[in-house]
């Protein structure tokens, strides 16, 4: 791996968790409030928790450390135990967090999906909250934007079916909302239009929006109730936690908007990668900031273009067989942009 200080000379493409705090963040994180989270509250993290909410239209907001957390929150304060949590076959919480899963004592199903989500003929034969079912379905799980799909977004009429057949049989929603800003921005919605057909969303502030640390779930207020005790127990009560709430304040009133710069320099860097070899990327443009070039049918073939790059000075991450993934982000300009496609010429050349 290349050292430390290499990394900040770099072009990292490896996630959008990557961006540092902005000045203004810091600034806000040195002036911030401060109580105790876990005794009176903390006026900072009270704050961010009211603004997020509100912003994305629930009754109450919770502070956490991290989207995992929120989500291993929000599974077991909707949980019906023992119960069936319902999630798309590609999505983060069933692939990324199943270690987290086995903590819940949920059973966690796989099911086929559409663009991302589950499609709603299997979500139909899943269902079962008879009384005489096996293991009734207690929770549905929604991803967006789906990162293993390369950011895409998922569409507000797709998920306001998916939301009315879910409560037709009594069975709640949550949405691991990972980069749901980036959703908002490239369809030019409102927090609150994109979050409306689900009963809770977790959202990160330390992705696109360069806070250092957290993510907010949110929900109705006897949910998030519940979900704060949850949080107690898990150890994610953080005392002092407004220094870092303040740069998610920051992060949600003045980082949201300028996401569309990193969606222009993904679509941008994955017209440059076709250029170069059409058979990289899809024929499709990313909807969000995440690109996916498919450098070999294999691993091995991934890991050693991944190697390669970051020789070049190109950090990037290997997805599945075969597939690497960029993410553009506050830190990637168009010069990083333009050096990394010269990196992949070179290489492309050298093979």
């Amino acid at each position: 791996m290349p050292s430390l200080h290499h990394h900040h000379d770099a072009v990292d493409l490896r996630s959008d968790t990557v961006t540092r705090p902005t000045p203004q963040m810091l600034e806000a994180m040195a002036c911030a409030p401060l109580g105790d989270d876990g005794l009176d509250g903390d006026p900072t993290v009270r704050a961010l928790e009211e603004t997020a909410a509100q912003r994305f239209g629930k009754a109450a907001g919770l502070f956490v450390a991290s989207g995992t957390m929120g989500n291993l929150v929000a599974v077991l304060a909707h949980g019906r135990m023992p119960g069936e949590v319902l999630a798309e076959a590609g999505s983060h919480l069933l692939n990324a967090e199943r270690a987290a899963a086995g903590l819940t004592g949920m059973h966690y199903r796989s099911l086929p999906g559409d663009g991302g989500l589950i499609a709603l003929p299997a979500l139909e034969a899943a269902l079962d909250t008879s009384a005489s079912a096996r293991c009734p379905s207690a929770l549905v799980a929604v991803e967006n934007t789906h990162n293993a799909r390369g950011g895409s977004v998922a569409a507000p009429e797709s998920l306001a079916a998916l939301h009315a057949l879910a409560a037709r049989h009594g069975v709640p929603v949550h949405t691991d909302g990972a980069r749901l800003f980036n959703a908002a921005v490239a369809l030019g919605l409102s927090c609150r239009e994109i979050a409306a057909h689900t009963d809770s969303v977790t959202v990160c502030l330390s992705k696109g929006l360069s806070a250092p640390v957290g993510s907010v779930l949110m929900g109705p207020a006897d949910f998030i109730t519940r979900a704060r005790g949850i949080r107690r127990m898990l150890g994610g009560t953080m005392r002092q936690a407004g220094v870092i709430a303040a740069a998610g304040l920051v992060a949600l009133e003045h980082m949201v908007d300028r996401l569309a710069e990193d969606h222009a320099r993904a679509r941008r860097l994955h017209q440059g990668l076709r250029a170069i070899h059409p058979a990289w990327c899809a024929a499709e443009l990313p909807q969000t900031n995440i690109v996916q070039v498919r450098v070999g049918t294999s691993a091995a073939d991934a890991r050693l273009w991944e190697a390669r790059l970051a020789e070049a000075g190109v950090l990037v991450r290997t997805g599945s067989a075969g597939l690497l993934r960029l993410v553009t982000h506050r830190h990637i300009d168009d010069k990083a942009v333009d050096s990394t496609l010269q990196a992949f010429t070179r290489l492309h050349h050298d093979n």
